[in-house]
């Protein structure tokens, strides 16, 4: 009898835990690697860092230097047992980089609309829960009445849509680049926590009231990671079926149970572990216990079983090699719905097929985002 409550209270103890670490108010980057030195090849400068999965990637990346500093970084040129060697692309300041610096690992490529060479306007979307800023990119040429809203993920800045917004502003839409309750930017409501999507979903329902009220006629939803699972759940709203008329999502999250249990394997405990957190997100009582105002409907997340409901076309860009939203679920969906998803896989981790492969990538959602517009 002991051992058994001792087991119930200790897995009811990391249930608490997960939910809370789930949920948690946007924190500061991790700086998680070194520099180990910078040498000259090719007339460049180029990087060396510790080896890790993620800086031995092909592709495009950034640093993010602890004391503030930018560094773009090119494709692998070097490895070793321990280290990486990478060409540098660009670096803002043009002194930052040096050796010992403490830096994080981001595939967010561009730090805000004039960085990516956007205009942008800031503007305010009334949501239910306060003023949310948004960054509103108009392309340069003739006036369009389509749109497209980019939706950012759970704990990652909206700058990180901007991968996106480029493709759509050479396409010739018109962008609205969103905040939302909770995110860092957006209003902040109760303790901070994020609901998974759930009460997410009524600010972007606000944006694009927001787009409609200004003359967008057509919008296309992007959505990053948890930010493509606020755009299905939106897109699915009656309100919005005559003017939601396309989907990109990159590295949606389409099933909440199985991200859970996948990001549980990703730092190290049994895949089974991810049911635990259900019990505090699902019930209003331990929902209010870990810090959230109302529960969270994990269930009504499940795309798999809602995919006969799906009623706007969606291209899905999703990483083989993602460890948080499993591909084998965005790979169902394409299975089961083929008329409405087209699928294209990246060798990426979570949201970074871009940076794997960004001349695919951007063509492949020119090609959506242009049939949007012949439509």
């Amino acid at each position: 009898m002991g051992l058994g409550l001792t087991i119930v209270a200790g897995a009811a103890s990391l249930g608490f835990a997960i939910a809370r670490e789930l949920t948690a108010a946007p924190s500061g980057r991790i700086f998680s690697l070194t520099v180990r030195g910078i040498v000259r090849r090719e007339d460049r400068d180029a990087v060396v860092l510790d080896l890790t999965p993620a800086t031995a990637a092909p592709g495009i990346y950034n640093l993010w230097l602890e004391d503030g500093g930018w560094v773009r970084l090119g494709p692998v040129i070097d490895q070793e047992a321990a280290t990486v060697t990478r060409l540098v692309d660009s670096v803002e300041p043009s002194d930052a980089l040096r050796v010992g610096q403490r830096a994080s690992w981001s595939g967010i490529y561009y730090r805000d609309p004039e960085d990516a060479g956007l205009e942008a306007e800031d503007v305010i979307v009334e949501t239910p829960v306060g003023p949310a800023p948004a960054w509103l990119i108009r392309p340069t040429g003739a006036a369009t009445n389509d749109w497209a809203i980019h939706i950012h993920g759970l704990a990652s800045p909206r700058a990180g849509t901007l991968r996106g917004v480029k493709v759509a502003a050479d396409v010739g839409i018109v962008s609205l680049v969103v905040t939302y309750r909770n995110d860092g930017e957006g209003p902040t409501v109760g303790s901070g926590r994020s609901t998974l999507g759930a009460t997410e979903a009524e600010d972007v329902r606000a944006a694009v009231r927001f787009a409609i009220a200004h003359g967008a006629e057509r919008i296309m939803l992007f959505g990053w990671s948890m930010g493509g699972a606020i755009a299905l759940r939106v897109a699915a709203d009656r309100e919005f079926d005559n003017v939601i008329d396309r989907l990109i999502l990159d590295s949606p999250v389409l099933d909440w149970h199985e991200t859970i249990a996948a990001n549980c394997a990703r730092v190290g405990l049994p895949r089974h572990v991810g049911v635990l957190p259900s019990p505090w997100l699902e019930s209003n009582l331990l929902a209010r216990a870990i810090g959230l105002s109302s529960s969270v409907p994990l269930d009504t997340f499940d795309c798999i079983a809602r995919a006969s409901a799906l009623s706007v076309p969606a291209l899905v860009f999703h990483g083989t090699a993602d460890t948080s939203s499993p591909p084998l679920v965005a790979r169902r969906l394409a299975q089961l719905r083929p008329d409405m998803v087209q699928l294209e896989t990246f060798l990426a981790e979570h949201t970074l097929g871009w940076n794997s492969d960004p001349k695919r990538w951007a063509r492949l959602a020119s090609e959506w985002l242009a049939a949007m517009r012949a439509a």
